[in-house]
């Protein structure tokens, strides 16, 4: 452990100037102006000095070992130099050590959305009009030319997507925002699709939001999570809280858990329409 040494070198720091000041008036003859100061006091001082300057010996000592210990407290890089010529002891990388696809329990899961809501297929149809009149269990092109005309496919951020033009331009900000606050797990997201119109399986002739391009399936490193155990990796853990500031559901609070999935919420999808983005 690094910081508590660190904490020990400030705080002897911060106190020892006023120590030393004290001192020195203390021997001054302004200090003890009027009065004589006997030699018990005198032997008294004169070891006080001492012990000071023990400390300050015994601190740069201790600055030199912090300096030379690895980042992490064991093993790894030492520290980089700084213009000074000392160690800066608190220049790491904030998660450089995470394993961003671990797995991990999905914490208080059916609220893990704020609030937000999904919009729905039946909302998304009575509101957008269907993707193509004829679904099945696979991906089919999207059919509806008023939705076609906004479908855009791009690179975004890190992953290539085909969604609507409004989705692609709120995604782009949550994935700046992801690089803006943590590169490494910015470079590590991947995807296993957005776009998808077909009828969610199980069902005669229910949309998905993939159905839409509202909706993206994420990953870390490219390792798919398991469906439906209240398990994810941590890397989605902490997107999903960006996706959450741009108004999009995060599909481990639903009752049949699928952390990968992001898609618009209702809130979002109801902003748009009323901008005429949609």
């Amino acid at each position: 452990m690094r910081v508590l040494p660190a904490i020990i070198i400030a705080v002897a720091l911060m106190l020892l100037p006023g120590i030393w000041f004290a001192l020195k008036w203390a021997l001054s003859e302004e200090g003890f102006e009027g009065a004589a100061v006997d030699s018990t006091a005198r032997i008294e001082i004169e070891m006080l000095r001492q012990q000071i300057e023990d400390l300050q010996g015994r601190l740069s000592e201790l600055k030199s070992e912090v300096a030379r210990l690895p980042i992490g407290g064991s093993g790894g890089a030492p520290a980089t130099a700084d213009a000074d010529g000392e160690r800066a002891i608190w220049d790491q990388t904030e998660g450089a050590d995470l394993d961003y696809a671990q797995v991990v329990l999905i914490a208080d899961r059916l609220n893990v959305n704020h609030g937000l809501r999904v919009a729905g297929g039946s909302y998304l149809s009575e509101k957008l009009g269907r993707p193509r009149p004829d679904l099945n269990d696979n991906c089919q092109p999207m059919t509806n030319p008023e939705l076609k005309e906004k479908l855009v496919t791009t690179q975004v951020g890190p992953i290539r997507v085909s969604m609507l033009q409004p989705a692609i331009t709120s995604l782009q900000v949550v994935f700046e925002n992801i690089r803006s606050a943590d590169p490494d797990l910015y470079s590590r997201i991947n995807t296993a699709g957005a776009l998808c119109v077909r009828r969610i399986r199980g069902t005669q002739n229910s949309l998905s939001t993939h159905s839409y391009g509202l909706a993206v399936d994420l990953n870390i490193d490219g390792q798919l999570d398991n469906f439906t155990d209240g398990k994810t990796q941590l890397g989605l853990t902490i997107i999903a809280d960006f996706f959450n500031d741009e108004g999009w559901v995060w599909g481990a609070g639903f009752r049949r858990e699928d952390s990968m999935h992001f898609e618009i919420s209702r809130r979002q999808l109801d902003q748009w329409l009323a901008e005429g983005k949609l």
